[in-house]
């Protein structure tokens, strides 16, 4: 009968799901808020589908929880961490100190103790990682000034967690109850050594361990093995944080990160995918079955008043410290709807303050409720932002639908017509290839047609719209947009689906372009270093060179600079080795030009002097 039961409750979320996904897709609401909606439905506080235990539900969204966090540190590379160090611990640090503070002012203020407060300040502080960065992928924002600015404090926050489970035992009101509360029955400070060595511990598995492990399993050549494998470094850390009484998810979500460098990272996350999609689903409809609609009807103004006032609270904060960090009028709307609801850490930390009697179950009760409305309510906050305020920052521009793409055989897709694609644009039209524009700018789309280009307004970084111009059959992909983000999204997701196809891009300088490299572009051509080159070639010329000599010259040093990009683009996590790479390329490269110059004045070349 158990597991009949269990079959049914499986049966009954993947049913769900599949019923309420394309109705909320159809109605613009997006697939979280279909998932959520789905969850609400099913739960046992509505038709009670899925049964009354509500610790049961939110096991399975626990474990969503710690599968989707492992994936998104898997996906971050410790040098990215390291480069975004200004936006996390700035943006970042500041959002979870100045909420947290303002909440606990607020408590103090309603008569709480204020490290009951505090708790729930640093609790409530915390944003959806999973809802947050699942809505802008969608809504391919991820890789925008927002998105990075979102992700950038959805990190500070993952990683804030670890000292938040070594502050919260010592705000108990009575310590000597953490110890008896506590299944391992030690002392606050005892606990913060516990998380620091446990963290430790995994930090060193993952680095050196694994690689040995993989190796030999990769050597296998058994698919399903090292899938299973994989599986269980997720479910034994997750077991390994749980009997220590920490979070799971916190310590899959480490793993992920010290694995992000590893060879086999690829292969990871390979093997996992198929589950991501699934494992977010199941968290967001668990999300929607936690909601209590029971404990919502016996106190429904108080409940919606600490809705209305997280938010608010959270949103007050954000605007601010957006403007504090320069983000546009638009980026600083996307930013703070976004950002601007509890997150899954929540349920976490809760349990974890209840079972070391810092909280009472009388306040945990409602706050849980109220997290989960926050977060039910974060993609109509999106929606409300994107149909309501960003038109009028934007004018019509932002409302405009994709154009529906002729279907014609291009030889050549060219994304972005600016003023640097247009030339690259017309240079092959003007050879007789036929060839598929795209432009992410509206108006920049009606300029251009006024002068009689035919050029498609659509979002290159979206696959399907790619795939709609002709991707499939075109010869060459040339990403001309002046956006290097999405520049360098585009590139990758051009190459990983298909690997055969010649990509060209423009980048904006060095770093650039050894990044677009590296993503997979098999040319790169900087927007300014020709027109440079040119200028230093003429330079030569006014300084006494003849015609031949600088043209010698310029293209000496435009056929080895080519090549340091390309060796740049080894050293780009690096940025010690990469500033002295670039500064050796610098001094052979001195070298090379003085050694022409030796032998040109020693075999007497008597070489043409005009252009």
């Amino acid at each position: 009968m158990h597991d009949s039961g269990l079959m049914q409750q499986a049966f009954v979320f993947l049913l769900s799901a599949v019923v309420a996904v394309p109705v909320a897709k159809r109605l613009g609401l997006g697939s979280v808020l279909g998932y959520l909606c789905a969850g609400a439905v099913i739960g046992p506080f509505a038709l009670g589908l899925i049964g009354n235990d509500v610790e049961g539900v939110m096991a399975f969204a626990e474990f969503g929880v710690v599968m989707m966090l492992f994936l998104v540190g898997l996906e971050l590379d410790p040098s990215l961490l390291w480069r975004m160090r200004v936006p996390i611990l700035g943006l970042g640090g500041l959002q979870v100190v100045v909420t947290s503070v303002l909440i606990l002012l607020v408590g103090v203020q309603l008569g709480f103790p204020w490290q009951q407060s505090l708790a729930v300040g640093m609790i409530l502080a915390m944003s959806s990682t999973a809802i947050v960065l699942q809505t802008l992928n969608e809504k391919s924002l991820l890789k925008t000034e927002a998105g990075q600015s979102a992700f950038a404090v959805l990190l500070f926050q993952d990683i804030a967690v670890i000292p938040m489970l070594a502050i919260l035992p010592l705000l108990a009101m009575d310590s000597s109850l953490v110890a008896a509360a506590s299944h391992t029955g030690l002392s606050g400070w005892q606990k913060t050594l516990l998380v620091l060595a446990v963290v430790a511990s995994i930090v060193i598995v993952g680095r050196w361990v694994s690689r040995h492990l993989f190796r030999i399993i990769a050597n296998t050549r058994m698919r399903e093995t090292f899938t299973a494998t994989a599986l269980a470094l997720v479910v034994g850390i997750a077991l390994l944080m749980e009997l220590v009484g920490l979070s799971p998810a916190l310590g899959t979500f480490v793993a992920g990160v010290v694995l992000a460098n590893s060879e086999y990272r690829h292969e990871l996350e390979a093997e996992i995918e198929p589950f991501k999609g699934l494992l977010l689903a199941l968290f967001f409809i668990s999300v929607g079955a936690s909601i209590d609609f029971a404990l919502l009807a016996a106190k429904p103004w108080l409940v919606l008043e600490l809705v209305l006032g997280l938010i608010i609270i959270k949103m007050l904060v954000l605007i601010v410290l957006a403007r504090l960090f320069g983000l546009s009028a638009q980026s600083n709307g996307i930013f703070t709807f976004a950002l601007a609801q509890g997150g899954e850490f929540a349920f976490v930390l809760f349990t974890f303050a209840g079972n070391n009697q810092i909280l009472p179950a009388t306040m945990i009760e409602p706050l849980v409720l109220v997290v989960a409305l926050s977060m039910a309510a974060t993609p109509l906050l999106i929606i409300l932002n994107e149909r309501l305020i960003l038109p009028r920052l934007s004018g019509n521009n932002s409302k405009r639908p994709h154009d529906q793409i002729e279907s014609e055989e291009a030889r050549a897709i060219v994304v972005g017509f600016g003023r640097f694609g247009q030339i690259v644009g017309r240079l092959l039209r003007m050879n007789g290839f036929a060839i598929t524009v795209l432009e992410h700018d509206a108006t920049q789309v009606d300029t251009v047609r006024r002068f009689g280009h035919k050029v498609f307004y659509g979002d290159a970084a979206r696959l399907d719209l790619l795939e709609a111009a002709g991707l499939a059959d075109a010869e060459l992909l040339v990403v001309a947009i002046d956006d290097h983000e999405r520049c360098l999204q585009i590139v990758e997701v051009v190459r990983r689906h298909y690997p055969q196809l010649r990509i060209i891009a423009r980048a904006r300088g060095r770093r650039q372009a050894a990044e677009l490299l590296r993503a997979g572009a098999d040319h790169v051509e900087r927007e300014t270093f020709n027109s440079a080159l040119a200028l230093g070639r003429e330079a030569l010329r006014s300084l006494g060179f003849r015609a031949y000599q600088a043209q010698r010259a310029a293209e000496l040093f435009r056929h080895h600079d080519e090549l340091n990009v390309r060796s740049l683009g080894e050293v780009l996590d690096d940025e010690s080795a990469f500033i002295n790479r670039a500064r050796q390329h610098a001094v052979d490269l001195e070298q090379v030009l003085k050694n022409d110059q030796k032998v040109d004045a020693e075999s007497g070349d008597q070489a043409w002097d005009r252009d």
